[in-house]
């Protein structure tokens, strides 16, 4: 189980990330992460719009409206330029503390 602190500050690089792919709607998001975190992370609806409606608000992402081929509407969100450089900081953040945690949990811990 993912702690809430750690899932929120997780959940924008990992939309983010997504969308930096491609283009993408809230179901297929949801899907994607639980894939790519072999189920470790789920999220739901309640969760996920929130955070992409402040991604919006921020001018991290952009939105459209589309009928699917199953006649349904869904909205398409899709990353900026504003998203691509907030994501490209997020990354260094993440990759730094990672490093840290590599060095304390290693194999061989160099503070040993």
């Amino acid at each position: 189980m993912i702690s809430k602190e750690l899932m929120a500050a997780s959940t924008r690089p990992l939309i983010l990330t997504i969308l930096k792919r491609g283009e993408s709607y809230g179901y297929q998001i949801i899907q994607d992460v639980k894939k790519l975190s072999g189920g470790t992370l789920e999220w739901s609806d309640g969760m996920l719009y929130p955070v992409l409606h402040k991604l919006q608000k921020d001018g991290c992402i952009q939105s459209r409206w589309e009928v699917s081929e199953e006649g349904r509407r869904r909205k398409y969100y899709a990353i900026t330029d504003t998203g691509r450089e907030e994501l490209a900081t997020a990354k260094q953040q993440w990759l730094s503390v990672h490093e840290v945690l590599k060095k304390l949990w290693g194999p061989s811990p160099e503070w040993a």
